[in-house]
């Protein structure tokens, strides 16, 4: 058992949480991810390592609320425990100084890009961040990029807080002005991560995308994070995360992504709650 030892509410549905994990804390590198289970009867689910402390003995990951076990996790607190945490897993991010580096990270993307951005500024390069999400109180992790990063921007679809766009413009405007990028890292959902995949590809910029595909194992035995990379089978969980976004068959792992929409659905409904004047039991507790 992995005990949680602190939660804090980010935004709407979204939590910090610090996980004791010794053994993963003295391992972990930026890019990998754990693979969590609640309970026995639980999914397994694949979440990135967003920082660690060592000398405590922890891991730290961030968690949206989208389906049940989410809703399973964000009903849990302090002191509570997660059956099982595997990891560290997939490939570390390759980290070298390639002078300026832009790390672009749309919603819950900021996650995973904060571990990236900050070994990427300790390698010695200009760590240029752009962040974004569909209103202000959206925006996780501001203190923190800036913090990590030379330079940081904030983009909002409805204008709420920072530039009025998308994350995609800013990167365009920084490209347009003639900077010498020597990468982009860019995650977030998947249609954000082809945005900028497509803004870089003219100038032929190297793009790193960090890729979110259905996982069960995560050690490559079953298939099910197959994605198609420059025309290559790939499996996400030991070949990636990450991989140059300009290779990314990106209709494809939209179409397996919504492989079990129904079931999704079904589940999530069958451990629901509603607000207001309506019922709050949670059908699993």
């Amino acid at each position: 058992m992995y005990e949680i030892t602190e939660k804090q509410e980010l935004a709407h549905t979204v939590y910090l949480y610090k996980i004791k994990a010794p053994l993963i804390a003295k391992k972990r590198r930026a890019g990998q991810f754990v693979v969590l289970r609640m309970n026995e009867h639980g999914e397994r689910i694949p979440l990135t390592i967003v920082d660690s402390d060592e000398k405590a003995g922890t891991i730290t990951i961030i968690v949206q609320e989208v389906g049940k076990s989410t809703a399973i996790l964000g009903d849990m607190g302090a002191g509570d425990s997660i059956l099982d945490v595997v990891g560290p897993l997939g490939k570390p991010t390759h980290i070298e100084n390639f002078g300026v580096a832009v790390c672009v990270g749309g919603g819950i993307g900021t996650a995973p890009v904060l571990p990236i951005a900050k070994a990427l500024k300790a390698a010695g390069n200009k760590v240029i961040s752009i962040i974004g999400a569909r209103t202000k109180g959206l925006l996780i992790l501001e203190k923190e990029m800036k913090e990590a990063s030379d330079e940081l921007w904030v983009t909002t679809d409805d204008g709420s807080c920072g530039h009025h766009g998308f994350v995609t413009q800013v990167l365009q405007n920084f490209i347009n002005e003639g900077m010498k990028i020597g990468c982009v890292v860019g995650i977030g959902p998947v249609p954000m991560m082809r945005a900028v995949a497509n803004t870089t590809r003219p100038y032929k910029l190297l793009t790193v995308v960090s890729l979110n595909p259905i996982m069960v194992d995560g050690t490559g035995m079953c298939g099910s994070c197959r994605v198609t990379i420059g025309r290559k089978n790939q499996f996400v969980c030991v070949d990636g995360p990450e991989f140059n976004g300009h290779e990314v068959d990106f209709d494809e792992l939209i179409m397996r992504n919504r492989s079990y929409i129904k079931e999704e659905k079904s589940a999530m409904e069958e451990f629901t709650y509603h607000e207001g004047d309506k019922c709050y039991e949670r059908c699993d507790k």
